[in-house]
């Protein structure tokens, strides 16, 4: 088993995988790396709000999105910055009641929301999260 707070070990996909248990986060990571034509970086964060390795997908520089691996599930981190608000805000309506209570709750903070979204279940909030993927990927 992998231990996500040791630095001097950066684990691999695979073993990230391994970790989180569930075949949702190979699904959600094959889908991000075939649509968009990126791969995956691994990283290590010192930050104390989100202490251990992570996983970044990133098109033309710009981070699509960051993945926190917990045992069963994992944590998308979507970004969305000022120019992405309105397009959001338009579909918002048709999303999930539980994204659209994570938007509305996260605080707003120099023009950008923080979302924080867990993952366990393919389902329509696992969908919802491709739908800003793809507003992420054309601002």
């Amino acid at each position: 088993m992998i231990d996500l707070q040791d630095r001097s070990v950066c684990p691999t996909l695979e073993e990230i995988g391994s970790y989180i248990h569930n075949p949702i986060f190979s699904r959600f990571c094959s889908t991000i790396m075939d649509k968009y034509h990126c791969k995956e970086k691994i990283e290590f964060s010192s930050c104390s709000w989100e202490h251990g390795w992570n996983i970044k997908f990133k098109k033309s520089g710009k981070n699509l999105c960051t993945i926190y691996p917990r045992e069963n599930y994992f944590t998308v981190l979507l970004v969305i910055s000022q120019k992405e608000k309105e397009a959001v805000t338009a579909i918002l309506p048709d999303c999930t009641s539980t994204l659209q209570e994570i938007y509305h709750q996260t605080k707003e903070g120099n023009g950008q929301r923080w979302l924080m979204i867990d993952l366990e279940d393919e389902d329509s909030l696992y969908d919802d999260v491709f739908r800003l993927i793809e507003i992420r990927k054309i601002s």
